[in-house]
């Protein structure tokens, strides 16, 4: 028994963690269908075998071994990664070697369960003789996503700034399908149109992430943006605007939350979903200011042998997130005179609203920092409601609530929490009607945003 133990915990310090990708196949897991295809696309051009994983049919396997207590992605992407081998064991056969293998999970540091998953996922796997050498690679927010040894360190860089601009793009292309779609001429056009740029994106990504030809990407973004504008019938009118944010799995994969935004649409809603973008700038940010902090008190108690490391610090990440901000202004500046579509929230901004109105703090971090000052934009900027996305049980997304839905209601402006589970929820859909109607009465009163 002390034997297993500790074969348990040398798996969870050997096999989880930041591996070379070269000659393996990469596994992700799909949160956001049109993130993870991009970001996929942009591992390939560095010469990963980077591969999106089916999601959510394995979602039985997920609760077969998981106890329910855990967040509800931990039951999907273990659902996710379990069928996967499943299915490759029974098709390569003999020739099915594990070793081939490396399972993308990241991880966030703080109270949030998602630091959770891969230390889990990893006992999991290990229950399983021929997948105890599938390893699972692992980057952390801790250290703002860096790759050490993931990728060659001559390259690692250069597919960082390939990576966050996936992201953007993909935060773009959902936003031009959230656009389009209720506005369409033709029922069903924009969610196949949208299936194939999200290819087309891919290939692009694939093709000139690597020499960083980021206008050649963009020059294919417009011509999507223009395709698209063309299916929107300008005889319908303006519909009432609602904001979404939340646990950014949940919010962003359409399985988990039974897909919400296209319910939301169906009763007369335009949905603009907060982006991933935001969280990846949240947690560059986040660096910055535990760097400022640590120069600080390290300069008021005089111990210059540790100013010089926090100074480093305050340089290298200020200069990943002035990158971002540079990349992410770029690809909005390109698309904005195309299509209104809606932009992103700097991070420096949301934690002024926080402090201004005495809210939270980005002391205590989590994603509820983004998710309560996120509400406050959208009331200030004229959102008809708001929807709190999120697992069943997710403290973060609790605290949001507790929060946020005394002062939406003092502003008689709608709120819906819609925490999931993977269950039917039969009172969902009136709950959401009710919602809407709400929306609309608030739409009728001040009229909305313009993007």
């Amino acid at each position: 028994m002390e034997a297993q133990k500790t074969a348990t915990f040398l798996s969870l310090s050997e096999n989880v963690g930041q591996f070379s990708l070269l000659d393996k196949t990469f596994l992700i897991p799909e949160m956001n269908r049109i993130g993870a295809h991009l970001l996929a696309g942009a591992f390939r051009s560095f010469g990963v075998n980077a591969l999106v994983m089916g999601t959510y049919e394995g979602l039985d396997l997920g609760k077969e071994f998981t106890s329910g207590k855990e967040c509800f992605p931990c039951q999907v992407t273990t659902g996710d990664i379990l069928l996967f081998l499943k299915k490759e064991k029974e098709s390569l056969g003999d020739d099915f070697n594990p070793e081939n293998y490396i399972f993308f999970m990241p991880e966030s540091e703080g109270p949030c369960r998602f630091g959770m998953y891969n230390k889990y996922q990893r006992i999991v796997l290990d229950s399983f003789p021929e997948f105890r050498k599938v390893k699972i690679g692992s980057l952390t927010s801790e250290d703002s996503y860096a790759l050490e040894g993931m990728i060659e360190k001559e390259r690692a860089r250069d597919f960082r700034k390939a990576a966050y601009f996936s992201v953007v793009i993909a935060d773009i292309l959902d936003r031009l399908l959230w656009r389009i779609r209720p506005y369409e001429r033709k029922q069903g056009a924009t969610d196949g149109f949208i299936e194939r740029s999200m290819m087309t994106m891919a290939d692009s990504f694939e093709s000139y992430g690597a020499k960083k030809d980021f206008d050649r990407i963009l020059g294919k973004l417009e011509e999507i943006v223009e395709e698209g504008k063309a299916l929107i019938d300008p005889d319908i009118p303006p519909k009432p605007l609602i904001g979404i944010v939340g646990e950014i799995y949940l919010r962003t994969h359409v399985h988990s939350n039974q897909d919400v935004i296209r319910v939301l649409e169906r009763y007369g809603a335009e949905v603009v979903n907060a982006s991933i973008a935001e969280w990846v700038d949240y947690t560059t940010y986040d660096k910055v200011r535990a760097a400022k902090a640590g120069l600080r008190l390290n300069l008021k108690q005089f111990r210059f042998n540790k100013v010089k490391s926090y100074l480093k610090q305050v340089l290298s990440y200020g200069g990943d997130l002035l990158y971002q901000h540079i990349r992410l202004d770029q690809a909005y500046k390109r698309v904005k005179p195309l299509l209104d579509l809606a932009g992103d929230h700097r991070v420096a901004h949301l934690e002024k609203t926080l402090i201004k109105h005495d809210l939270y703090s980005f002391e205590l971090g989590t994603e509820a920092c983004l998710s309560i000052a996120g509400i406050m934009e959208f009331m200030h900027e004229g959102y008809n409601g708001a929807v709190n996305v999120y697992p069943f049980t997710c403290m973060p997304s609790t605290i949001t609530s507790s929060i946020m839905r005394p002062i939406m209601n003092h502003e008689r402006i709608p709120f819906l929490d819609a925490p999931y589970d993977g269950t039917c929820q039969p009172g969902r859909e009136a709950a959401i009607r009710t919602f809407m109607y709400q929306a609309y009465q608030h739409y009728k009163r001040h009229g909305r945003k313009k993007h």
